[in-house]
């Protein structure tokens, strides 16, 4: 008797297509969705709540000073997606030079880690005082605490990205007589990509959080200033309606932010790391 087994079906091409658009669809409208059911809520509880304006604008009145006060408030948010991007990029050049070095030497993670563990745990508002007085600008001081703050994110799964490499495939490498640097390269790097993408993301959100936190600290303002000190206008003013708009422009930055590096990490990783392939059914 034959013991042969069907195999099981397969979906079509064009099934398959068609369930993928469905999927990016429904990843797409239920998020909107989700926040257009909240924008209404909230329209209707100022509409029948009676709460004053300057408490609890409604979302027209935040919408009208979004479009009214754009010519004040995009220059400000400039500044601000200046000095975040600005310092994500030196945090990355910085966190993946420092892990490297680290790793290089077990006495020189045990000497040199814990000074970055430090910089780490001490809040940036307290030592941002300092940064003011010895950096020649604001601007370099509010850069300055936003590094340090995405810095070591970066730093800590980098290290342990490189740290995580399959010691079988190290001795491999020194079997067919590579150097250091060529294992590095070629083996080591590679392998920590998941986590530097992982530092990534965490490090986008925490330099656009410490560029706002640092420009509260330094107390910067003037037509140099960014969004954090048009949310202290706007509350010294009792202007709610232009705070409301100032935050909404920092929420949408940080999304972006998020979107950006989260992209940055599917182009790299969704051909061959488990965190990023798709499964079929």
């Amino acid at each position: 008797m034959s013991t042969d087994v069907a195999d099981a079906p397969t979906a079509s091409p064009s099934s398959r297509m068609t369930a993928k658009r469905r999927d990016l669809a429904l990843r797409i409208a239920v998020p909107f969705a989700t926040l257009a059911i909240l924008v209404i809520a909230w329209g209707l509880y100022v509409k029948f709540s009676g709460v004053a304006p300057y408490i609890l604008p409604g979302p027209g009145a935040v919408a009208s000073a979004f479009i009214n006060d754009w010519g004040t408030l995009a220059p400000a948010l400039w500044v601000t997606t200046k000095i975040t991007i600005m310092s994500l990029l030196l945090a990355l050049i910085g966190g993946v030079g420092f892990a490297i070095f680290l790793v290089q030497s077990r006495w020189i993670e045990i000497a040199f880690y814990p000074l970055a563990v430090i910089l780490q745990v001490t809040p940036i508002v307290a030592i941002s005082p300092l940064i003011l007085i010895y950096a020649p600008s604001t601007q370099v001081a509010l850069l300055i605490c936003a590094f340090l703050v995405a810095f070591f994110p970066i730093l800590s799964n980098m290290v342990q990205g490189l740290k995580s490499v399959d010691h079988n495939l190290i001795n491999l490498f020194e079997l067919y007589g590579a150097s250091r640097w060529q294992t590095l390269l070629y083996l080591k790097l590679p392998a920590a990509q998941p986590y530097f993408m992982t530092g990534l993301r965490i490090g986008g959100g925490l330099a656009l959080i410490a560029a706002v936190v640092a420009e509260f600290a330094a107390g910067s303002a003037g037509a140099g200033s960014g969004l954090a000190f048009r949310l202290l206008e706007a509350q010294y003013r009792m202007n709610i309606p232009r705070l409301f708009a100032a935050l909404l422009m920092l929420s949408l930055l940080g999304v972006a932010i998020f979107a950006i590096t989260s992209f940055i990490s599917w182009l790299s990783l969704h051909r061959w790391h488990e965190s990023s392939l798709k499964r079929e059914n």
